[in-house]
């Protein structure tokens, strides 16, 4: 190749450049000059052909930043942010809220529990209370990546903090968990990356925070605010494919109903959670190489940040540790380094021939899909949660499911041969037993209430919807959503309720009355907020149990009655709801990347047997000897941190978040220094036996880098071993 001499007089000039000497440069008459190929282009720095309008903003670390919205940790200790004009907010305002919303729902945020003690915005990387209020300045980057045709539009963000190490340059990703929007993520990967100095690369996987009312006819944009359909245009963060004419039949037949994007985009957005992850990543290569790549006469290069030059942990918890986790399967040029994930919601793609033992008990269920256990829950917590074994444990945890309705459909479910017993004690005795015989631990039995209370049916409905890949106007199994008053009765969208979705929301509303949340279009009397509800069959408030048979069945492709095969339309939609299934399953292959998985064993809403535990034997059996997965399961570990402010939790369970920390920590020091991954351990914690009184280090034990052999979890003939 013809090479250039570089003058004397121009090495200082050239040195400076840094990385941007040109590739293959080289030192000659012993070290004395430079060498480059002639005319060799320096990589140009290329948008992205999937990313839209890329809107860029300052934050100086003072009035406003990063990771705090300007709140600070004291801020985001303390009462929510409110708007000038509520029913008006600014995207600066619903930004700010956002932010205080996301990072408190997922993590514990009272004093007592850890926040700002334990961790938080002033709790720097060594975990001394050193960063005052907590704020990081730096740039924030938001564009929406599409297929092109804005039907998808899934938010992706960019946050290069002004601490940025260009000498060790990291990203880490912080995709949003359950169904939340862009700043879902912003208390857990977030918040350690910015502090680490890393660029963190968000993305709201096209599951969040798209909210189209129906009746006014507006939707969501970027920035939160809203506007109507029709001048929003391809800029709505999601908008009901309904032609003019179905919308108005629609509304005529079903007023005051609000379409989800989560639940009705007809995406099935989770087949593409790996991909958006790694275009969230490839979104911050291109901004941190126009911010420190080379000048060139044409703009900058790509030479500051590519594959293998920065460090990448692919990171977040639940539905985002999942998307982590396929990101790394479908990493194929090597922009992933490492992962690091917390209570991964992953649908494993096959636990043929393998086991699951702890202690010397065999799980009776491993692997199985999210839609298989939840239409299980959804089915039987509300009467398991009556049992006696049970004791105490709803009326502890906030009284968040009604005991009377639990009750009652612990009598429509034995009407119906799906439980056994003549009395309300064998009854609800036999659905927990049904609960255990699919995969939950007895060390999450405690929260079956809660969980039904307040998560189970709109996941379950969700991901019914999103694998089918349904529209708003298919009201599958008789629900939709809206607002409704007090009394449960539809009603239209509160101005001031709408225009706060992107602040306070979490992608997917609940079911109770006096807010968004799930209908009953079938109830008895008309439609009803399904917790209000009275069933048609049984004419009786059980908790709408023939919605619960026809989701249970959707998930099957069986009655759950007769166990006969479906027919009709049932079989229809129950064959568009396999299929959706199908495109999500993982592949279980890593390909040899270091990858860290931190469960809780008490986990009731991701059951460990079909979460951390699957997906870790099942890697084991697909990658053998090259795997680098570790498995760290904590005891008294649940999968809502959050949950931890309510009565009854403190005394029973531990915030996750500190040993999601420490999974991180582990795997930087593992790219960056060598040092070793810990062994697959459980971590045994202790609650706080006082809920008022501080919890400490002294109750949470580090993750060993070896455990003690009666900790060591293993892997041996198609058998994961977890220590009792």
């Amino acid at each position: 190749m013809p090479t250039q001499h570089i003058p004397h007089h121009l090495k200082a000039i050239a040195s400076v450049l840094i990385l941007g000497l040109p590739l293959g440069l080289t030192a000659c008459n012993g070290g004395s000059d430079y060498v480059a190929p002639a005319d060799t282009p320096l990589p140009a720095n290329k948008k992205p052909s999937f990313l839209g309008t890329i809107t860029a903003t300052s934050y100086d670390g003072t009035s406003n930043d990063l990771l705090t919205a300007g709140l600070g940790k004291t801020g985001l200790g303390g009462a929510a942010p409110t708007y000038v004009d509520p029913t008006r907010p600014s995207g600066a305002e619903l930004r700010k809220v956002a932010i205080y919303t996301n990072y408190r729902a997922l993590i514990d945020a009272t004093v007592a529990g850890g926040y700002s003690r334990l961790y938080g915005p002033n709790i720097d990387i060594n975990g001394a209370d050193t960063l005052g209020e907590g704020k990081i300045a730096g740039d924030e980057y938001l564009a929406y990546g599409d297929d092109v045709n804005g039907a998808q539009n899934v938010t992706l963000m960019v946050q290069i903090p002004s601490n940025f190490n260009k000498a060790k340059p990291c990203v880490v990703t912080a995709v949003s968990s359950g169904s939340r929007g862009i700043y879902g993520a912003i208390g857990t990967a977030g918040d350690w990356g910015l502090k680490h100095g890393c660029a963190v690369a968000y993305a709201d996987k096209g599951s969040g925070m798209g909210y189209h009312d129906l009746v006014s006819d507006t939707v969501n944009v970027q920035d939160g605010t809203r506007a109507a359909r029709k001048t929003a245009g391809t800029f709505s963060n999601f908008s009901a494919a309904l032609s003019d004419t179905e919308l108005a039949a629609y509304n005529q037949s079903f007023p005051n109903r609000v379409a989800i994007k989560h639940v009705h985009s007809q995406q099935n957005p989770e087949k593409d959670w790996g991909r958006d992850t790694l275009r969230a990543v490839q979104f911050a290569f291109y901004q941190l190489n126009e911010k420190f790549g080379t000048v060139t006469t044409t703009g900058h290069a790509a030479d500051f940040a590519v594959p293998g030059k920065v460090t990448v942990i692919a990171s977040s918890a639940s539905n985002g540790a999942g998307a982590a986790l396929l990101a790394a399967e479908q990493d194929t040029q090597g922009y992933i380094s490492g992962v690091a994930v917390s209570e991964p919601q992953i649908q494993t793609g096959s636990v043929a021939g393998l086991t699951i033992q702890q202690g010397s008990t065999v799980m009776p269920a491993i692997g199985k899909t999210l839609i298989d256990y939840f239409t299980v829950a959804n089915l039987y917590q509300p009467c398991a949660a009556q049992s006696a074994q049970l004791a105490g444990t709803n009326s502890a945890f906030g009284a968040a499911l009604n005991n009377t309705l639990g009750a009652n459909r612990c009598t429509a479910l034995a009407a119906r041969g799906l439980v056994s017993g003549a009395t309300l004690a064998e009854q609800s005795n036999d659905a927990l037993a049904k609960l255990r015989a699919n995969g939950w631990l007895p060390e999450s039995d405690s929260l079956h209430a809660a969980h039904f209370g307040l998560a189970t049916l709109s996941v379950t409905l969700a991901y019914v919807n999103a694998y089918g890949k349904f529209s708003v106007k298919d009201n599958i199994c008789g629900y939709s959503y809206g607002y409704t008053d007090a009394n449960g009765n539809p009603v239209p969208a509160p101005a001031a309720l709408l225009a706060n979705v992107f602040g306070n929301g979490n992608g997917v509303p609940g079911y109770g009355a006096g807010a968004l949340g799930i209908i009953n279009n079938l109830s008895v009397g008309g439609a009803k907020a399904d917790a209000l509800s009275i069933t048609a069959s049984t004419n009786a408030s059980d908790y709408n149990v023939d919605a619960a048979i026809c989701l249970r069945a959707l998930a099957t492709g069986k009655d759950p009655v007769t166990g006969a095969a479906l027919t009709g339309d049932l079989k229809a939609q129950a064959d568009r709801v396999a299929a959706g299934v199908a495109q999500v399953l993982a592949t279980n292959n890593l390909r040899g990347k270091p990858a860290i998985i931190v469960s809780g064993r008490s986990d009731a809403l991701v059951p460990v047997n079909h979460g951390g535990r699957a997906y870790y034997a099942a890697n084991q059996k697909v990658e053998g000897a090259a795997s680098k997965l570790r498995y760290i399961e904590v005891t008294n570990g649940q999968h809502f941190d959050s949950f931890l402010s309510l009565a009854g939790f403190p005394t029973r369970f531990i915030p996750l978040h500190v040993y999601f920390n420490r999974a991180m920590d582990a795997m930087y020091a593992n790219l960056t220094t060598g040092a070793p991954l810990p062994a697959s351990q459980v971590v045994r914690t202790t609650p706080r036996t006082v809920a008022t009184d501080n919890l400490t280090l002294a109750g949470l034990p580090a993750i060993a880098t070896q455990p003690a052999a009666t900790d060591a979890i293993n892997f041996a003939n198609a058998t994961l071993i977890v220590p009792n």
